[in-house]
């Protein structure tokens, strides 16, 4: 819901799982005949504490299920689970988008640095509407080519 919100406007595709294998940079995202089965186990991977909120999160950019937009909205996901289960959030603001970009292609072997990352810039600002702005506005460099 939240990839459709953000693109079903730029992409007739916002917001529908891809039916195409992709990749970036070298590494090969989640074979698209299977995921569906894929995001279905997602789903089931427990989000009760933080390392099991993070490891849902590295599982899901591994999976990257749509054609564009993975890393934006995928984002905007942890945080309304992080809100939902911790009462916390990312202040994405405190990230470099080098440490962040590092941390991501880290992740799908050792995902400590990216939980490492996070962990430093939790906070408790999870009704600051400024922040959660601010946020959309740093997923958005994060994507931006160097």
């Amino acid at each position: 819901q939240i990839h459709a919100y953000l693109f079903g406007g730029l992409y007739d595709f916002g917001g529908q799982i891809r039916q195409k294998n992709i990749s970036k940079s070298g590494f090969q995202f989640a074979v698209s005949r299977f995921l569906g089965k894929t995001l279905k186990q997602i789903e089931s991977i427990p989000e009760t504490t933080f390392e099991e909120i993070v490891n849902k999160y590295v599982e899901m950019n591994i999976a990257h299920p749509f054609m564009e937009g993975n890393g934006r909205s995928t984002r905007i996901w942890l945080d309304l689970i992080l809100k939902k289960r911790l009462k916390k959030c990312v202040d994405w603001s405190k990230i470099s988008k080098r440490d962040y970009m590092n941390a991501m292609m880290l992740s799908p072997t050792k995902s400590s640095v990216l939980k490492s990352l996070l962990e430093k810039v939790l906070t408790n600002k999870i009704n600051d509407r400024e922040m959660f702005m601010k946020g959309i506005d740093y997923s958005y460099y994060f994507e931006e080519n160097e």
